[in-house]
């Protein structure tokens, strides 16, 4: 399985000189220890970016991580605001492989992150799930072009 790090709350930092949740370096190789997977791993990071401002050109980089990797099973980890564009892009490509993206609403160094278990669950519907591309947040999975972050609650939904 690729593990595709792309930013977003997930790998934030809180950088106590300037008050603000930042990138630094990702969180990933520790969580990956931690969350103990026996199943082999390759992590890439591929940008570490916000996705608010996440553009095309950082979308095109994605899918061309994913059409590249050789693992027939990946995650991305993405920032829950553009995600679904990201998912869009993914999915229209129809590549042959199972695709999960996911995130955090919390970034995983603050207690009560969601992130552990959101990538636990990122990881087990990768290994699942058939070829296509999905989107795994609140213990949920969706299909690509079926679902959307309800800003008001924080949470994702069925319905594009």
């Amino acid at each position: 399985m690729r593990i595709i790090a792309t930013g977003g709350t997930f790998d934030k930092h809180y950088d106590e000189l300037r008050g603000e949740l930042t990138f630094k370096d990702s969180h990933l190789p520790g969580i990956l220890k931690q969350a103990r997977l026996t199943t082999p791993i390759v992590l890439e990071i591929n940008q570490l970016i916000d996705s608010l401002h996440m553009q095309d050109a950082n979308r095109r980089h994605i899918l061309a991580a994913c059409e590249a990797a050789p693992e027939n099973q990946i995650v991305v980890i993405h920032g829950t605001d553009t995600m679904t564009q990201t998912a869009r892009v993914l999915g229209a490509a129809q590549l042959a492989k199972t695709i999960v993206l996911t995130g955090a609403m919390i970034p995983y160094a603050i207690q009560g992150s969601d992130a552990l278990f959101n990538l636990g669950f990122a990881c087990a519907a990768a290994q699942l799930l058939p070829p296509g591309v999905y989107i795994a947040m609140n213990g949920q999975i969706f299909a690509w072009d079926n679902v959307h972050k309800n800003t008001q609650t924080g949470v994702f939904e069925v319905g594009g």
